[in-house]
């Protein structure tokens, strides 16, 4: 079995640029790695269960057909991986990057209380896993489009997206007063 080195919260950089779900993050196998691309990616094809009065394990699909993919990282992303790689000594493809000091799974209850207690040691409020997931889909959208934050997210419809991830922005275009003002504008001298 291979030691295990834990390194605190590393999961984070991993669900901020991949924007994946925690469990389908704790699921991540060395073999769904490539770091070593022009373009460092990582294929999202698991997740991790966890359920009462069972162990927990890596199931070899994630949520629906559709959220099995490869993401491209972004820099910060594939230097965490990297990092990661090199300090908890995986030796086989099948291992996960993520896993307990035995070599098990790690469960998202896991995680997400360990955020939880990261973060208020910080005096950080209302952060959690999922959270991350509608920051990534809404700068997605903001920058690029709501098909691509889907895309990214796994979601099979751009709808789920939109309701449940993407944060509506308050402002209203700055172009509707000037349409207002042609529309209604009367002449006076």
């Amino acid at each position: 079995m291979a030691r295990v080195v834990r390194e605190p919260m590393g999961d984070q950089p991993l669900m901020l640029g991949t924007s994946a779900r925690v469990g389908e993050v704790l699921a991540i196998r060395c073999c769904d790695i490539d770091v070593t691309s022009a373009v460092p990616s990582i294929r999202i094809a698991g997740t991790i269960v966890s359920r009462t009065g069972e162990r927990t394990f890596r199931q070899d699909h994630p949520k629906t057909a559709k959220s099995t993919r490869v993401v491209a990282l972004p820099t910060f992303t594939s230097d965490a991986v990297r990092r990661r790689l090199a300090i908890a000594d995986i030796l086989k493809p099948d291992e996960l990057l993520f896993q307990s000091r035995d070599g098990t799974p790690l469960t998202t209850a896991n995680v997400r209380r360990q955020l939880r207690h990261v973060l208020g040691d910080a005096g950080i409020r209302g952060v959690t896993p999922h959270l991350f997931r509608r920051t990534v889909a809404t700068m997605v959208n903001d920058f690029a489009s709501v098909d691509l934050a889907a895309e990214l997210l796994g979601h099979t419809d751009p709808k789920i997206t939109v309701m449940y991830y993407i944060r509506r922005s308050e402002l209203v275009n700055p172009a509707t007063a000037a349409l207002l003002d042609q529309a209604l504008a009367r002449d006076t001298p």
